[in-house]
Parts: C-alpha cells; structure tokens; sequence
C-alpha cells in the first residue's frame, strides 16, 4: 500500500466559494479522501477558519481564511494516457466562452466524464488544458454516444444559478434524431415513468415502469424517408435515456443505438458510408445567462458523419 501526504493548504475565500458548507467544499476540493476522514478532521478541529474551530455545516463567507492541515491517503497510483487526438477535437468544439461559462459541441463517443473504464472524460480534459481555471464542472449531461450542446460552468456561483433553472424547468433543449420506420403523425407526446435497472451483467438501462419517475417527451416530424424519421426532440424532464427509451417504447428506437436500438432494423437500413454512431444530437439550448440575465440561445450544427449521412438518404 502506498501513501501520500497532502501539504497544509490556506485558501482565502471569495465570492465563488461562499455560501458552501465547509463539509461539502472538503469532499469537493479532496475526491478521493473518505468522507469519514473529512468529517474527522473537521470535528477535530484540525480544519480552522479565522483560526477557529467550526462545525461541518459552517457555511463559508467572503474573507474567510481556511486552514487544511496535511492528510495522509491511500492512493494506488495509475498509468493513465491522455490522448492528444481528443484533447484537440474538445478544444476545437468550443461554441461559447466567456468567464462565467464554457459550451461546447462535444463529439459522439467522448463521454463527459471519467468512469467504468474511461479515464479522461469532456471535464477531466478540460481540467487538464486549463489548469489555470480554478472552477470547471459540468453543468449537466448528455450520453457518451450522444452529440452536440454540453455546458460547463467555470464559476460555482454560475452553476448553482443553471442547476436552480435546470429544477424549475426553465432551461429548453432541443434534440435531432432519425428513427427507424414512419413516426406516427398523432404521437407528439410521450409521458412513459421511467426506471433505472441493473441487469446480472452489469448492463443499466431504463425501462418503462410505473414505479419510475415521471418523463415527458415531445417528438416533431421534421422529414420522412422511405425507412425512417428525423426528429425534432423536446425533452420536458431530464432523465437519463429518456429519449432513447420513449423512442423505443414507440416503436421506432433511433438508428444504431446499440443499447435501445434493434440490431434486425439497423442491418437493413443502407449504410453507404458505415457509420456506426448513434444518430442523437443536442442540437439547440436556450437559458437565462447566469452574469447578464439575458436570455442566450445557442445551436450546434451536426458533425459532418450525422449530416453526410442524412445528404445520403433516400
């Protein structure tokens, strides 16, 4: 087993830290320190502001002087490869930028962050590149197969702004997807419960259950070919897959989904260019901007693999 020891730290409070309880501000800053050790040393009083002992629900204020003693950890050091090739897609994605905000239109295939075998996901690159930025985290999230709009906040105070909006529902988003078949003209809406399920095989997927949580998906026909639909996506809740698995519960799940799809239909659909993506893209995304209060619209165009696609269906 091996250790190391975090050197003592003192961070001086400002404007984007307060209002955070020092326990969460802790597990945030220190990953990968078991939340008991946290706890600990909060308690202890090893961890001071304004060189006093505070409790783990203090909430930080502007001015604060926060002392962390050092801590030793466990840590299994990992060989981990950072691939440039990515690195340069992300940072060619960018659509927006400003202090408050990073938004990007992230590729298929990249997914937004680390685990279950992926080390670096969209945030760890950006963490990586910008190592300047003191504040970087995902605003929200998209499926790793799934393109287009990702938001990243660049200050804590802009995120909590965004996650307030995201509950009350005031943030839209629109979708582009082909589905298999001719999407019915009267199915517009589709409010299927959905819940999340954990097979033998480790596989998760949602599933249309009524002890799920309440989804409500809104499909718009944007052109029919001779063997399937694109779409134009409205989801009014946010859950995960839910559009993949709506698709599906109507009978027309999008192209080459290889986790909701139908592997029989996908065969037969011509494929001139072998794509192999799913063809899902956050195409349209409009909110209150956090800094100014104006409403900010912002659209990312297909990749050229969806779009050459699409110029190549009959």
């Amino acid at each position: 087993m091996k250790y190391k020891i975090t050197s003592t730290s003192i961070t001086h409070i400002d404007k984007d830290m307060i209002n955070q309880r020092i326990d969460n501000f802790m597990h945030g800053k220190f990953k990968n320190v078991p939340k008991s050790m946290i706890y600990r040393i909060i308690r202890t009083g090893k961890v001071r502001i304004n060189d006093k002992k505070i409790q783990p629900y203090y909430k930080l204020q502007t001015g604060d002087i926060l002392k962390i003693p050092p801590i030793k950890i466990l840590y299994h050091p990992k060989k981990s490869f950072f691939p440039l090739n990515n690195a340069k897609i992300l940072l060619n994605s960018i659509l927006y930028e400003d202090n408050d905000l990073l938004i990007i239109n992230k590729p298929s295939g990249i997914a937004v962050h680390g685990g279950s075998g992926c080390t670096f996901g969209v945030i760890e690159y950006f963490r990586k590149l910008r190592p300047l930025d003191k504040f970087l985290e995902l605003v929200h999230r998209i499926d790793r197969e799934t393109s287009g709009i990702l938001i990243i906040a660049k200050k804590r105070q802009s995120l909590v702004f965004l996650h307030k909006q995201l509950r009350e529902k005031k943030i839209e988003k629109e979708y582009i997807a082909l589905v298999h078949g001719t999407w019915p003209i009267n199915i517009k809406k589709i409010s299927e419960p959905l819940l999340k399920v954990k097979f033998q095989n480790n596989e998760k997927k949602v599933l249309i259950n009524p002890n799920g949580k309440p989804s409500e998906t809104y499909f718009y026909i944007k052109k029919t070919f001779s063997k399937s639909t694109l779409l134009s996506i409205i989801p009014k809740t946010g859950r995960t897959h839910q559009i993949r698995a709506h698709a599906l519960h109507a009978g027309h799940p999008i192209l080459f989904d290889k986790r909701y799809g139908k592997n029989n239909l996908d065969a037969h659909i011509k494929n001139k260019i072998s794509i192999c993506r799913l063809l899902l893209h956050s195409y349209k995304i409009n909110f209150i901007h956090p800094k100014n209060g104006n409403i900010t619209f912002i659209t990312a165009p297909l990749d050229r693999e969806f779009q050459n696609y699409l110029n190549n269906m009959i």
